[in-house]
């Protein structure tokens, strides 16, 4: 891949992609001395697999990954019906265990009686425990501690549905700035803004941040009844899922003229933006991008009001590692998706962020996914 950037068009995944990945997943489990990974239903399941449940329940369904066996996911009996439908089911073997049996029994076979595993975060404490009571030499770590980088690095089609994720988000965007905003409540422009992610291709909506005024000095406030004005400054953050992958952008505009004030910081931001993305290479440390945005904020006065860190991954959740963020020493490299979205928040006044999902290219430079005008955006 090239600075150009992947190709938008989507191609289905095969049984060796999914066959590829549980193989790196348990190399990468083993050269971090584990005994292996154990995945449950969420969004790594999704990522190795494809396959998810159509409801998460009480029931024990695991994926057990180790060098030298195969791929085993045990499911309820009930489900192996559906978990055969999956897009990687060709590349494992299904283990099934009915009501009245004892699941842990059945996964018990597939562990090292005294092996440590990786976990998905997401797992049942129940799970983990009745493993524990059954196999009481084992020990467990979390995924994303142990192997942060599992789905950190995407592959040419994986990014090619981030691109089209992005592509998606801009084109919201674009239609966004054509509706009215003063006069409206925040949540009416959020329904505005999720029904064009849906009209645009996205499967999911995970959020519409709509912050108008003294609510845009939150980062996560949720779109409330509050009336937009002329002069609110308005911060709109907006993602979800597209063909299985994430999009998440964001845009600060403003309902009529902006102050002096409100443009020089909305300057400021956008600079810290790109000095982020000019931070983007191969061999770089994520928290040297969290660092060059922050210095632009930080040497301009405004510091203390950059109260996030810059970036986190992207990928079959619009949250995931890696993370822009100081201590964070992973490095940068070819295929990982991250965001870059510093902000400034004057509490009680307004708030400013720009926001686009980037990665890196082996050429070393950096590819942006979002491509409308950071510009400050003047609406009705």
């Amino acid at each position: 891949m090239t600075s150009t950037g992947p190709t938008d068009e989507v191609v289905p995944f095969t049984t060796d992609d999914y066959r590829a990945r549980m193989a790196r997943a348990a190399e990468s489990a083993a050269d971090a001395g584990l005994a292996g990974v154990l995945v449950a239903p969420g969004p790594d399941l999704v990522h190795l697999t494809g396959y998810r449940p159509t409801a998460i329940t009480e029931r024990l369904t695991v994926l057990v990954l180790a060098v030298g066996q195969e791929p085993v996911l045990v499911v309820p009996a009930l489900e192996a019906a559906d978990a055969a439908k999956a897009e990687g089911a060709a590349a494992l073997t299904l283990r099934d265990w009915t009501d009245g049996k004892d699941p842990y029994a059945v996964t018990a076979p597939l562990l090292d009686v005294d092996g440590r595993f990786a976990v998905s975060d997401n797992a049942w404490a129940a799970h983990l425990l009745g493993l524990q009571r059954t196999l009481p030499g084992t020990s467990y770590v979390s995924l994303s501690e142990a192997l942060p980088m599992l789905r950190g690095v995407k592959d040419t089609h994986e990014l090619a549905r981030i691109a089209a994720a992005g592509a998606a988000a801009d084109r919201a965007y674009g239609e966004i700035l054509k509706v009215r905003f003063s006069g409206r409540r925040e949540t009416e422009v959020a329904a505005d803004l999720a029904a064009l992610l849906l009209r645009f291709g996205h499967s999911q909506v995970d959020f519409t941040v709509v912050g108008s005024g003294p609510n845009g000095a939150n980062p996560h406030h949720e779109a409330g009844d509050r009336v937009i004005e002329r002069g609110d400054m308005v911060v709109l953050d907006f993602g979800g899922l597209k063909d299985g992958y994430g999009s998440d952008t964001t845009r600060t505009v403003h309902v009529g003229g902006p102050t002096d004030e409100e443009r020089r910081v909305h300057d400021l931001v956008r600079e810290a933006q790109q000095a982020g993305f000019e931070a983007v290479r191969p061999g770089a440390a994520c928290q040297d991008v969290d660092r060059a945005a922050r210095k632009v904020i930080t040497d301009a006065g405004y510091g203390e009001y950059f109260i996030h860190r810059t970036g986190h991954g992207i990928g079959v959740t619009t949250h995931e590692p890696p993370y822009m963020v100081e201590g964070e020493e992973l490095p940068v490299v070819p295929g990982m998706c991250f965001s870059i979205e510093p902000g400034v928040y004057l509490p009680g006044r307004f708030g400013v962020r720009i926001e686009d999902i980037v990665t890196a290219t082996e050429d070393g430079a950096g590819h942006r996914f979002n491509n409308t005008p950071r510009e400050m955006a003047i609406v009705d």
